[in-house]
């Protein structure tokens, strides 16, 4: 049975750590920062040393492929890939295995003249961690993205992309130049750590995803009255904070309740205005994020929060500002993508299992245009988006030989 090279995989993963690599370990490498154009550059040259045509699009997504014919209508592409682009503070693993375990997969079919019916590509998708657009450039390849919102994308530091696109030397008026036709790709598959504990708690080192999760993302302004925290009377007080504070833990209780398990939620961004000891907040202003694989289930939660956030307004006193950020959503895997992961597990004498993405994924965008799927591998203690994010070695390298038999399969 066909083999990567475990070896030369390594090797890649250490190299491409060192962009953005942090001194107590972990990486923060964020899209179109000087770090990401330096691992770009890097692996533009890893892919034309394993003696596959390389480029990189307007939007700035990498590409490597067999054949220079890739994605040309009539013979459309079996492709993989994932991102390289970090979280700050992030793990060395998270979207960069996808992109080198996929490299050195076709790096193993062109050295050991492995037979494919169709061209193979892999991809490094620019963005998908979303500091300026949440899977911005499968967005782009997908034809999914709004390209006149572009001059308006920007990061939480105002930092535009617009400015970072023309200082790594990019038009950013030609991005939707990025997008190819649905019948340029026959089938996407992307390896993928599972960034949870469900893998490693069951003792099954390979995890067929049935579907990726849709996230909606709102922000919730709820606004009382400042007023001296000293002086005013507990009961005369319109806390805009404490609204916000009781709606995000009966948020979490609704959504569990509702959900059955099968949705989470977050909030992970709090601002207090005017934020001084000694005044009662006139402004709480969170960022509500939930996630679950039923859009019909996604949908409901929503106008339910939305419902909750105005009971809890006017149990306090305050008005609430709901107003939608983001909202992708929940993708199905092919079946046919699945039974090659599955089929190529069980040659390799693995046990798999079936499980939906908890984590949004650039395969989603994908999952609109053509046979789409992923797989997984354990994650140590669950734990991603942090500096100990880290997969055995054993379990890395059967990801990517699972990895290449799926490869074989979708393009025999």
């Amino acid at each position: 049975m066909a083999q990567i090279s475990f070896e030369r995989l390594k090797r890649r993963l250490r190299e491409l750590a060192r962009f953005g690599a942090l001194g107590g370990g972990g990486v923060t490498r964020p899209a179109w920062s000087p770090q990401y154009e330096e691992a770009r550059a890097w692996l533009v040259g890893e892919i034309k040393a394993a003696g596959l045509d390389a480029w990189v699009d307007p939007a700035g997504n990498v590409f490597g492929a067999t054949d220079i014919s890739a994605f040309a209508d009539d013979r459309p592409a079996v492709l993989t890939g994932s991102h390289i682009d970090t979280v700050p503070e992030g793990g060395t693993l998270d979207g960069a295995l996808g992109v080198i375990a996929g490299l050195e997969c076709l790096h193993a079919i062109v050295e050991q003249r492995l037979p494919h019916a169709r061209p193979l590509a892999v991809a490094a998708w620019i963005d998908e961690e979303g500091r300026y657009g949440s899977l911005f450039g499968s967005r782009a390849f997908c034809g999914l993205l709004d390209t006149a919102k572009v001059p308006e994308l920007a990061a939480v530091d105002g930092e535009r992309l617009v400015d970072v696109m023309t200082r790594a030397g990019f038009d950013p008026a030609r991005v939707g130049e990025a997008r190819v036709n649905r019948a340029a790709v026959s089938s996407y598959v992307e390896l993928h750590i599972e960034q949870g504990p469900r893998l490693e708690e069951a003792g099954v080192p390979i995890g067929v995803v049935e579907a990726i999760v849709g996230i909606r993302r709102t922000r919730l302004t709820f606004v009382g009255q400042a007023d001296h925290a000293g002086t005013t009377p507990m009961e005369r007080r319109r806390d805009g904070f404490l609204a916000a504070a009781e709606y995000s833990i009966k948020a979490r209780d609704l959504v569990v309740k509702k959900s059955g398990g099968r949705a989470v939620t977050n909030v992970g961004v709090v601002r207090v205005h005017p934020g001084v000891s000694n005044i009662v907040p006139a402004r709480g202003e969170i960022i509500h994020e939930m996630r679950a694989p039923d859009p019909g289930m996604l949908e409901r939660l929503w106008k339910d929060c939305r419902a909750l956030a105005r009971r809890v307004a006017r149990r306090r006193g305050v008005t609430v500002d709901v107003v939608p950020q983001s909202a992708t959503s929940p993708a199905a895997c092919a079946p046919r993508v699945q039974a090659a992961v599955a089929d190529a597990a069980r040659d390799a004498g693995l046990a798999t299992t079936t499980l939906y993405s908890a984590a949004g994924h650039d395969a989603q965008n994908l999952a609109t245009m053509t046979e789409a799927g992923m797989l997984f591998i354990p994650s140590s203690g669950g734990r991603s988006h942090r500096i100990d994010e880290w997969s055995a070695p054993e379990a890395i390298e059967r990801g990517a030989n699972v990895l290449l038999g799926t490869l074989l399969r979708l393009s025999a």
